[in-house]
């Protein structure tokens, strides 16, 4: 009975002995890659690893996996065997992605090229991620990647990176509020970003970024009169000073106005907010054109409360130009627009000082410092949206267009 039930047992299975020396031969390779320097020098190591790279092209997955979790907790490890199992499948690469530190922005550079989007995700989520990797990643413009860069507390990103994803969250919504909160975040940014944003990221951007030029107020307070001096002739002070400076109307604009003031050109917009209205408003406020028509234009309305509270004019100002643009002041119940109740609160919340270095920080980058890639958001932006404007906006929005047209 023993005897018949041991005969009938199946077998156990035997590995190949071809095999068996090969998982035998791949484990001794890796155990001579990782002896300490003391042990093995350099060309030996690397001899080593050029015939484990060679074996490891055709050995299956769980062989390179192996490897690759051993080779995780090198200092030092061969780049031939590092790039090799960087462009492995993921679950392979990964094992050097997220537990090796010792990986070098040109082994993470030549993951990003070879490979696909997991493994461009887990070089985003990596303890540390230089500017250079995050601008690599950023390229590619993939959400789920550059969503997990942003959320890392220990990345760093580039100007020129910033940039590029400040300019793709035009698209992208979701990933404004996580680039709020980045410290590498400048004003200049911000304020781009506010044309776009929602009505919540743009109080989080009138709060932390609408600062005051006090500091820059005091260190140029004896130049205003050395300019003048001069007959404003030099164009680089005059235009840092005109960022500068506390007076945010213009005086010599309301000498060639026919309206004698930038209130009663506000009065003549509730008849009709023509092109030509729109202009005189502008320049009376200190603005070119095309940031008054994109102020105009804003669908969310919050730059109209900026830009009444910046040069001084009354609460009241704010309804008169809500009303010049055709916009609701009631819903179908008659109840307060909750729009315009939100760019009231606006108006209310924010300081003069500080208005005027949001509208100066808009009208100085409109005409000046806009990246190609910024100016290409803010003008696809009004093309997508203009459908949704009335007649004198849409006059506003044609203006706006030709002016970047030139640019």
């Amino acid at each position: 009975m023993n005897q018949t039930l041991t005969a009938s047992r199946p077998a156990a299975p035997r590995e190949a002995p071809a095999l068996r020396a090969r998982h035998a031969l791949l484990k001794r390779l890796a155990d001579v890659v990782c002896l300490p320097s003391s042990r093995v020098n350099a060309f030996e190591r690397s001899m080593t690893a050029d015939v484990l790279v060679d074996m490891l092209r055709e050995a299956a997955p769980g062989e390179r996996l192996k490897v690759a979790r051993r080779l995780a907790n090198l200092t030092e490890a061969p780049p031939t065997l590092v790039r090799i199992l960087l462009r492995d499948d993921v679950e392979i690469a990964g094992a050097l992605l997220e537990n090796s530190q010792s990986l070098s922005d040109a082994d993470l550079l030549d993951c990003i090229r070879e490979t696909g989007l997991e493994h461009r995700r887990l070089i985003a989520i990596r303890r540390t991620v230089s500017e250079v990797v995050s601008d690599a990643l950023i390229g590619y413009g993939e959400t789920p990647v550059i969503d997990c860069l942003l959320r890392n507390e220990g990345s760093r990103l580039s100007y020129d990176g910033l940039e590029a994803v400040v300019a793709g969250t035009r698209g992208d919504a979701r990933l404004v509020s996580v680039l709020l909160k980045r410290p590498e975040l400048r004003p200049s940014h911000a304020y781009v970003l506010f044309w776009w944003a929602d009505a919540e990221a743009r109080r989080t951007i009138l709060s932390r970024f609408a600062v005051s030029r006090e500091v820059l107020q005091e260190a140029a307070s004896d130049i205003f009169q050395l300019a003048s001096a001069e007959g404003w002739q030099d164009p680089l002070a005059r235009k840092a000073l005109q960022f500068i400076e506390r007076r945010q109307r213009n005086r010599a604009a309301l000498q060639r106005s026919p309206y004698e003031s930038l209130e009663a050109a506000v009065a003549a917009a509730q008849e009709g907010m023509t092109r030509e209205v729109a202009e005189e408003i502008s320049y009376l406020s200190g603005l070119k054109p095309m940031t008054g028509a994109k102020i105009f234009t804003d669908p969310g309305g919050e730059p109209l409360a900026i830009l009444c509270k910046a040069t001084g004019l009354p609460r009241s100002a704010v309804r008169a130009l809500w009303r010049a643009l055709r916009r609701p002041e009631t819903n179908a119940r008659g109840e307060p627009n909750p729009s315009l109740e939100r760019v009231l609160i606006a108006y209310d919340t924010i300081a003069v000082d500080r208005a005027q270095t949001v509208l100066r920080y808009w009208n100085w980058s409109l005409s000046s410092a806009l990246t190609p890639a910024l100016l290409k958001a803010i003008r696809e932006g009004d093309e997508e949206a203009i459908d949704e404007y009335s007649v004198p906006q849409r006059a506003a929005m044609l203006a706006l267009a030709r002016e970047f047209g030139r640019g």
